[in-house]
């Protein structure tokens, strides 16, 4: 077993228990999890997509307008609030490591993690999730949440 699937094993375990078990699955199971935990997976799928395509063209821009603002993430190692797309693309090649870069490129769709508080790319370096404009989150954005460095 790999290390990856030891420690999603290891981070699933808590959600088991508590009877909320998280997927890690095929596309289908994937798509059914998203629309069963946190809404329209074809939204998520979309962004999904954007952010890889971006990534792996190194367009600071096309990811900078995925993020959910204001976002605190490592810049060159110092932790900062970024206020505004303008300033994340400044400072992308700060923020999105080549570690960070991989995980989001290599990452299989049906390889994704889900649960309830998002869908996690690689090993926690980038979680998105949906961004509500309304009461009931009919409406909702997804957006990246979280982007950190979380390293081997």
């Amino acid at each position: 077993m790999s290390m990856k699937r030891i420690q999603q094993f290891l981070f699933a375990m808590p959600f088991v228990l508590a009877g909320t078990t998280p997927v890690l699955a095929d596309e289908s199971g994937v798509n059914q999890s998203i629309d069963q935990l946190l809404g329209d997976h074809t939204k998520y799928r979309a962004v999904i997509v954007a952010l890889q395509k971006a990534v792996a063209a190194h367009d600071a821009s096309g990811v900078a307008a995925l993020v959910d603002y204001p976002i605190g993430v490592a810049v060159n190692g110092k932790e900062t609030n970024i206020k505004s797309a303008k300033v994340f693309a400044k400072h992308y090649d700060g923020i999105i490591t080549p570690r960070i870069a991989k995980a989001i490129t290599e990452q299989k769709y049906g390889d994704l993690f889900v649960n309830y508080k998002g869908v996690m790319f690689g090993d926690g370096q980038v979680w998105i999730n949906g961004v509500c404009h309304d009461n009931e989150c009919k409406n909702f954005d997804v957006k990246i949440e979280t982007i950190q460095d979380v390293g081997k």
